[in-house]
């Protein structure tokens, strides 16, 4: 009887559920495997070969595909009950949920169909494929050789969808396509040596492949770029001039499409993490203009200047504040990058090991887009991050506003927060997660810090800081102007040369952004005011324990976060250094 009883509770014991946090465990790795297979060129950035030659998957049966496994996972999710997990494991639930939520939500806009914005599409992300790939064997070379060769099906696709969002009236609008067939133009190479999709080849040989190999690969590579990709290329060109251009949007804002109000106000959600009505952003937006033209009245009288009118109108114009040639451009932020390098420990205890670079942003989507930006890096692959600069317009890219926009864009910015979130130990999808409000946030926060940093050691310097501040804080009343309130182009472009000391040229390339971007830009200052908040929080409850290294340490320690999730951490993290005394 006792051997019997002994056999059931064994018995009994192997098919016991199991506990929440073991359930968790599986479920993360089975949604991280998803995610590799579903984005197979993030797959090979991460070591996995799994997805090699392959290219992503753009169709809308696909993102339908990707939709309903996320939901899987929600399922899934909401079936562990938190009170089995760790205080850990119960914010990786909580950021998780955000996500696929999200990817859900927005799946159900018939926006998904619009493949590209002034900043970015399908074209110019395959051709920063090399950006992006590993090249540290003749493996590597063979899988980018294959995506190239993949083109066709792809682009053909992407063409597809565009051509149904011109049937259904989701076009951008034809004030912000000046110039964009220059995007597509300029990556059809007469000459393929010349084609950046052969920037792989102008590294050193792999060891694992023989001369005639690395030769016939290269030869593959041309080949490719001149029966394959021009082609393709010049195709895209004639549907975007004779198909696409002739029914862009006669207006600017969302809520001017199908479910354009809807749609608007998902896109403030995903972008803030916040609940914030575009009402409520825009009057947030006009109370910072005024707190920083104050500032910025203060400052010019400071230097001498009889308003900030006259003082702008000095740095606009002035030929002293503008470099000559690309390379005195580059010279000077990678100068002014090397030297916020040397004050990095003195404000953060822990930095990330990747390193990062410097380049100038490709020729042909240069003239149309932002003045800077920032491309992670991979420790897998062995790829730096990278401090994109413009080099188009030199006129336009006064040297003044180079210590805030270094500061945002490389460090402390978005190298740091980026390059040490991939370091985390947190779980896979946490070191790869992008919330723009937080990783904005930061990047704006960065430019100030840049103050205490010692960064804006002129009066020239100082006015470039707050002319960025209030970039952002003019972005929180156009964008929502734009998009939810019937602003136009002009009105937009008129309230930033009033406000901001931004040249010409910037302020066209970044309305045309926020008007293909919906809420996009809402993130930057929403995100900062909240980590500052934050901060005196902290420092008020801390006094004198407050250290600013740990706080850096502790803000950047969860990765890419919501602004709901950020505050419970901090929170958290105070207590624990009142708790150590």
């Amino acid at each position: 009887m006792r051997k019997a009883i002994a056999a059931l509770a064994l018995a009994t014991a192997s098919i016991a559920p199991a506990a929440p946090a073991d359930d968790f465990k599986a479920l993360l790795a089975d949604h991280w495997r998803w995610t590799l297979a579903n984005n197979p060129v993030l797959a090979s950035r991460m070591g996995d070969r799994s997805g090699d030659g392959k290219l992503d998957d753009i169709s809308l049966a696909g993102a339908d595909r990707k939709a309903k496994g996320a939901q899987g996972f929600i399922d899934r999710l909401k079936a562990i009950p938190d009170t089995g997990l760790s205080v850990a494991d119960r914010e990786n639930k909580a950021v998780l949920l955000r996500l696929l939520g999200q990817s859900i939500e927005g799946n159900r806009f018939g926006q998904r169909q619009m493949l590209f914005t002034t900043y970015y599409s399908w074209f110019q992300g395959f051709a920063s494929l090399a950006d992006r790939s590993p090249f540290k064997t003749a493996a590597d070379y063979r899988s980018y050789l294959d995506r190239l060769a993949a083109y066709p099906a792809y682009n053909a696709e992407a063409i597809k969808i565009t051509a149904q969002a011109v049937a259904g009236g989701f076009t951008q609008p034809c004030d912000v396509l000046g110039g964009f067939d220059k995007t597509i133009a300029g990556l059809i190479a007469p000459d393929p040596a010349q084609s950046r999709f052969l920037q792989p080849f102008a590294r050193a040989r792999p060891g694992d492949m023989s001369e005639a190999e690395w030769a016939a690969a290269k030869a593959r590579a041309g080949e490719i770029v001149t029966t394959i990709l021009n082609p393709q290329h010049e195709k895209l060109l004639a549907f975007y001039r004779t198909i696409y251009l002739p029914k862009c949007r006669k207006t600017e804002g969302a809520s001017s499409m199908p479910q354009g109000a809807a749609y608007y106000a998902f896109r403030v959600r995903a972008e803030t993490t916040t609940d914030f009505t575009p009402d409520q952003i825009h009057r947030i937006g006009l109370s910072e203009v005024a707190r920083i033209g104050a500032e910025m009245d203060a400052l010019a009288k400071r230097a001498d200047y009889p308003d900030r009118a006259a003082f702008v109108t000095k740095l606009r114009t002035d030929p002293a504040y503008y470099a000559r040639t690309p390379e005195a451009l580059m010279a000077v932020a990678a100068l002014q990058a090397k030297r916020i390098d040397g004050m990095l420990p003195a404000w953060f205890a822990t930095l990330p090991r990747l390193p990062y670079g410097i380049r100038a942003i490709p020729a042909e989507t240069a003239e149309g887009t932002t003045t800077a930006y920032y491309g992670p890096g991979s420790p897998a692959a062995g790829i730096a991050g990278t401090y994109w600069v413009n080099t188009s317009k030199l006129d336009q890219r006064p040297l003044y506003e180079l210590p805030a926009l270094t500061a945002h864009e490389s460090v402390p910015g978005h190298h740091n927060q980026i390059a040490r979130a991939q370091e985390l130990d947190l779980p896979e999808f946490r070191r790869n997660a992008s919330f723009a409000a937080f990783t904005e946030g930061w990047g704006l926060y960065a430019e100030k810090l840049g103050i205490a940093m010692g960064l804006y050691d002129t009066p020239e310097k100082e006015m470039g800081r707050l002319s960025y501040e209030m970039w952002r804080a003019c972005r929180l009343v156009v964008d929502t102007g734009i998009h939810s309130k019937g602003w136009t182009k002009a009105q937009a472009i008129a309230f930033m040369t009033e406000h901001t000391a931004l040249s010409a040229a910037n302020i066209e390339a970044e309305v045309n952004r926020y008007i293909s971007w919906p809420g996009q830009a809402l993130a930057y200052k929403l995100g900062e005011l909240r980590i500052l908040a934050i901060r005196a929080r902290a420092e008020k409850a801390l006094g004198a324990r407050f250290d600013i290294r740990r706080f850096h340490d502790a803000v950047l320690g969860g990765g890419a976060i919501p602004l709901d999730v950020l505050e419970a951490r901090m929170d958290a993290w105070v207590e624990a250094e009142k708790a150590a005394g």
